[in-house]
Formats: C-alpha cells, structure tokens, sequence
C-alpha cells in the first residue's frame, strides 16, 4: 500500500537476530531524497547488518516496516535498487579502470561500448583522466576507491550505501576524498547512507549523522548537522563543528560504556 510519506527509504520497528545474538532490535530511521545520512556507533552495533539488510543481501525478523519510494517491500526487493559499496574495493585484478567501472552495469545487461563511451566521459570528474588503461595494481589506494565510486555511480540507483569507503587510506588522502565526495555528491545529488567508525568524517559529510546504541542496535541519536555547505577543511576547528562532535561523541562513548559493562559481566 502506498502512503504519503516523502522519504526515500523508512525503515520502523526493524529486528534482527542471528541465534541468540540480537544484532538490531527496534530500530527506526528515514532517509530523505538527496539526502546524505551518515551511521556511527560503537563496535559491533549493528551497521554492518543495517548496511546487508538496505542493500538486500539480508532479511529482517518479521515484524518491522521497510518501505522504498513510500511502498512497503522484503529487504531482498532492495536487490538491484540500492548501489553499494562495500569496505574493500573488490576491483578485479584482471580489468582495467574502465572495464571495472562498467562492472556492475555490464551484469546487468546494458550495452559494453555505451557503457564504455560513458565511464570515460566520467574520467575527469572522478580525477582518473589518463588512467582508463591502467589496472588495479597500478593504482594508489585512494585511485582504487575513486574507480570502486564511479562503479557505483555508474549503476545508477536512486540510494547509494557507502560502508566506510575511506576507512583503509592514510589521514591526508581520506580528509581529499572526502572533499571530493561531496563535490560530486553536490552536483548529482544522489541520495547516501554512510557507514562510518569516524565522527569527524560522519559530521562533515553528513546531513544528518545518526548514532546507533550498543548492540542490539537501536537509534541512540540523530543529529542535524545545520553547517554551511559546500564544507571546507577548515570547518573541522570550528566551534559549531565541535560542539556537534561533542555530542555525538557523547553518545557513542555512552553506549561504548554499556558494552563494555555487559561483556566484563558476562
């Protein structure tokens, strides 16, 4: 049944357990369209089973309410109709830059030499002009996951899931990968969620960073990030800035506590 919600994604009373392991229980979020939503939380919160069940490699108990696009739906509905990206680049060693890029497109069925013609109109956009012939290995890591994001922009899919994209690269290339992201993010406007261990990272990319409690994974905090876009290196050390990470922070190191408390318990 459809409803008059505008979200892209809403997701209500969502479970999870795996045996007698409660990986989510109770959890609730939306995500706007266009909108970048970012995920932190404690270790072994949940994201990486927030993040299976949206792409829809998982389902949730029964119970919950997941809809997509305002109609109710199975997580494996989601299959196909959400691009993610995992941790790792999963570039094959075997293909070049652009024949990687066209990866998921050319599964699905689209035509090679479009699909080709396409990706290498993208090159510069994605600061891989002049690399089209080069394979994985010959690569930095920060061009690796350039190439993993432009696969998944050339899937084209109105929800976007970034499981910490940046989470394997040195602090100076992951602070320019962020700023690029967001430039391109800006001019697409596509609509991410974005898993991350990085607050910093979650507030300035976000628009709203959302905080999971230990496990079982509820929502704990979901924050407005109300900062001026397009964001700047320097919007790190501001007040406004700081005073969001404190409460984020905040929160995580609360729930942090309480996993800590049940695990010497137990």
């Amino acid at each position: 049944m459809q409803t008059t919600t505008t979200a892209l994604l809403e997701m209500q009373s969502i479970g999870k357990r795996f045996g007698a392991v409660q990986a989510l229980d109770g959890f609730a979020m939306d995500v706007e369209p266009g909108e970048f939503v970012t995920v932190v939380g404690p270790s072994g919160c949940g994201k990486s089973t927030l993040f299976n069940i949206v792409a829809g490699l998982e389902e949730p108990d029964e119970g919950g309410i997941l809809r997509f696009k305002g109609r109710g739906c199975h997580a494996k509905e989601l299959l196909g109709r959400v691009s993610f990206m995992p941790q790792r680049d999963l570039l094959l060693p075997w293909r070049n830059v652009v024949d990687n890029a066209i990866l998921a497109r050319e599964i699905e069925g689209a035509n090679r030499a479009a699909m080709r013609a396409e990706a290498r109109a993208m090159l510069p956009e994605f600061g891989l002009a002049g690399f089209e012939k080069q394979y994985p290995h010959q690569l930095s890591g920060g061009m690796r996951q350039r190439v993993a994001l432009m696969r998944t922009f050339l899937f084209e899919r109105e929800l976007m899931l970034l499981d910490e994209p940046f989470g394997a690269l040195d602090a100076l290339t992951r602070s320019m990968m962020q700023r690029w992201l967001l430039d391109i993010w800006q001019r697409h406007r596509r609509t991410i969620l974005f898993i991350t261990h990085d607050v910093d990272e979650a507030i300035f990319l976000g628009d709203r960073v959302l905080v999971m409690t230990a496990r079982p994974g509820r929502v704990k905090l979901m924050r407005k990030v109300e900062l001026p876009r397009p964001r700047k290196a320097e919007l790190v050390t501001s007040p406004e800035f700081t005073a969001i990470k404190r409460e984020v922070l905040d929160a995580i190191e609360e729930e942090a506590m309480k996993s800590f408390v049940a695990e010497t318990a137990a």
